[in-house]
């Protein structure tokens, strides 16, 4: 009746010891009647019938061990276990260069006790980690105390090649250790000024090969090269002069397709399909090649024809801004239509006008004349008699888009500048409306095959009844200088509108286009907020090569975040197209999801 089990206590003489010094355990048992008691240890530590347990010399592999102590009577068996826990100094056991697996990945194993910290230098300088630079460790390897794990990296580049160094440290020591990681070549050569990635300075990070052989074959290959071009260049001023076509040439559009080509011409002043200008360039106009006929074509197939206006017809009230090519004026014009007597409209003037840029102005005319677009800004005619050369193009009266999107934002009201517009912030059905209308210009200029390399709010303009067209008049660059990243002293590039393959090749589609459109979506969404703001140029560059993408505004439903998304995949051909991102718009702004701003 008075039978109870054993009740088994293990007592250490000390909790936490270092390697190579001695431990004592005691074992403390009582029930009725009285438990035999003994030891069970394993391995060489055998096991003893005395209640206290000595052990000397321990090491770091005596952690994988446990001490039990068991008591048993006639009630039955009971027994209490313990672990060593012995302190000893971290040491790295490997660490492997990248490979690929879901990311790329260092591997890496780590023993020490207490549990070391760890830390990254690249390319000897601190690494910090962030959701696309991380440590993981891989849990349940069976190892005791030792750690497997990896340096993951999503989507590195070339700008992430280089070394990579592991230090571990506990309060007994540190340990550290190197791996190289070759992700992809620079696609820049480091002698091209061009390049858009700054090359590093420092030599141990860039692998430039100083023998002189080497150095001869590449200037005899690029001689080669500019020979070849030289030749090929003098035989198409040839042809083209035979054909009566005079202008200036050069190409300035990336396609595969020679059809594009025809229309890949560059819409100057308005900014379609050239690389922004910079005001070292001379206002020579950025030069194009194209059929010489096709235009005329079109024109003469729709019967059109650019529209002369008088002089004595336009009345220039104040001017609205400069821009590269010349000043921009509002103005009243008599006799543009039938119907109206008198319109309010933007005269954009060029100035310093020569025999090729005269030409090139009148090429540019017959070209707006063809786009002929709802949301696309309206092109009226030219005025020629006289100076300055001016073209005549709607009057937007709310101004760029960026600017109206600020002025109508939740910080509008912080602004001294603008009163709060009476129209208000701008609510969700709106912004849907916006981002269906420029939808709409691009699906006709991809319908052309025109690929406009600038497309951002700012280049595009608000009129009455929250109409918006995509167009400006060249001021874009003067005005908002911090969006635009000079590049080898002259190009000008809007780099946080680009997608990786227009900032690492050059190369601008249809599908660069459609990239810019997910982050003019994002523009929208957060009342005109510039792209990656929080960051340098060169840093935005970095995340954007590193295939990053803006976070979602707060004020953004689901839906739309997905088209942004849609926008933003890394390979061109699978983002979305247009005509789909044009549908779903639509669909949306006819049934609007239900969005709660709950931080609001």
């Amino acid at each position: 009746s008075d039978m109870c089990l054993p009740e088994v206590t293990i007592i250490p003489s000390r909790n936490k010891i270092q390697e190579g010094g001695n431990l004592t355990f005691e074992c403390h048992v009582t029930g009725s009647p009285t438990p035999s008691v003994r030891w069970r240890t394993e391995k060489s530590w055998g096991s003893t019938l005395e209640l206290v347990l000595y052990l000397t010399n321990v090491s770091s592999k005596d952690n994988l061990r446990n001490l039990t102590c068991e008591a048993e009577n006639q009630a039955g068996p009971e027994e209490d276990m313990v672990q060593l826990d012995i302190e000893f100094p971290v040491k790295i056991l490997f660490l492997r260069d990248a490979e690929q697996q879901h990311h790329w990945c260092f591997p890496f194993a780590v023993d020490g006790n207490p549990e070391p910290s760890i830390t990254w230098l690249y390319n000897g300088r601190e690494l910090k980690e962030n959701t696309y630079t991380y440590t993981q460790f891989i849990t349940e390897s069976g190892d005791g105390s030792v750690k497997h794990g990896c340096l993951f990296l999503n989507k590195p580049t070339h700008i992430n090649n280089g070394y990579y160094t592991m230090i571990v440290q506990n309060k007994l020591g540190r340990d550290e250790a190197t791996a190289t990681g070759m992700f992809m070549d620079n696609p820049f050569d480091p002698l091209d000024p061009e390049g858009i990635i700054p090359v590093p300075t420092n030599k141990s990070d860039m692998d430039v090969t100083e023998n002189p052989e080497s150095r001869v074959f590449v200037v005899s290959v690029a001689v080669g090269l500019a020979v070849f071009a030289c030749t090929f260049l003098l035989i198409m001023v040839l042809v083209i002069n035979k054909c009566g076509q005079h202008s200036k040439f050069g190409i300035h559009r990336s396609s595969v397709l020679g059809t594009e080509d025809d229309l890949a011409v560059s819409l100057r002043f308005m900014n379609f399909g050239s690389s922004p200008p910079s005001s070292d360039e001379d206002s020579g106009l950025s030069s194009f090649v194209e059929n010489p006929q096709y235009f005329c074509g079109i024109i003469k197939d729709k019967d059109m024809c650019v529209q002369h206006i008088k002089r004595q017809d336009i009345v220039l009230k104040w001017e609205l801004g400069e821009g590269a090519f010349g000043k921009v004026y509002l103005a009243e014009c008599a006799n543009l239509s039938p119907d109206s007597d008198k319109m309010l409209v933007a005269i954009k003037t060029l100035k310093d006008a020569n025999e090729s840029t005269r030409q090139d102005f009148q090429r540019e005319a017959e070209l707006l004349t063809v786009l002929q677009h709802q949301h696309i800004v309206r092109f009226y005619g030219v005025c020629t008699d006289g100076e300055p050369l001016a073209m005549v193009f709607e009057y937007m009266r709310h101004g760029d888009l960026n600017r109206f999107l600020r002025a109508h934002g939740p910080d509008a009201r912080i602004l001294e500048e603008s009163k709060m517009p009476p129209m208000g912030q701008l609510t969700l059905p709106q912004m849907l409306h916006i981002a269906a209308q420029i939808a709409s210009g691009m699906v006709y200029l991809a319908s052309l095959h025109f690929v406009h390399r600038d497309l951002a709010t700012r280049n595009c303009l608000v009129g009455e009844g929250l109409v918006v067209k995509i167009g400006d008049f060249g001021m874009s660059r003067d005005i908002y200088s911090t969006d635009y990243y000079r590049v080898g002293g002259r190009t000008m590039l809007p780099i946080r509108w680009m997608p990786p393959e227009s900032i690492m090749y050059r190369k601008f589609t249809t599908e660069s286009d459609i990239w810019s459109f997910g982050v003019v979506l994002w523009e929208i969404f957060t009342y005109g907020k510039q792209p990656w703001y929080q960051l340098s140029n060169s840093e935005a560059i970095e995340c954007i090569t590193q295939g990053r993408e803006l976070e979602r505004p707060r004020t953004c439903p689901k839906e739309v975040y997905l088209l942004m998304q849609g926008c933003w995949q890394r390979e061109p051909q699978q983002r979305m197209v247009i005509k789909d991102i044009h549908s779903r718009l639509l669909a949306l702004v006819k049934n609007p999801p239900v969005y709660l701003d709950i931080l609001g």
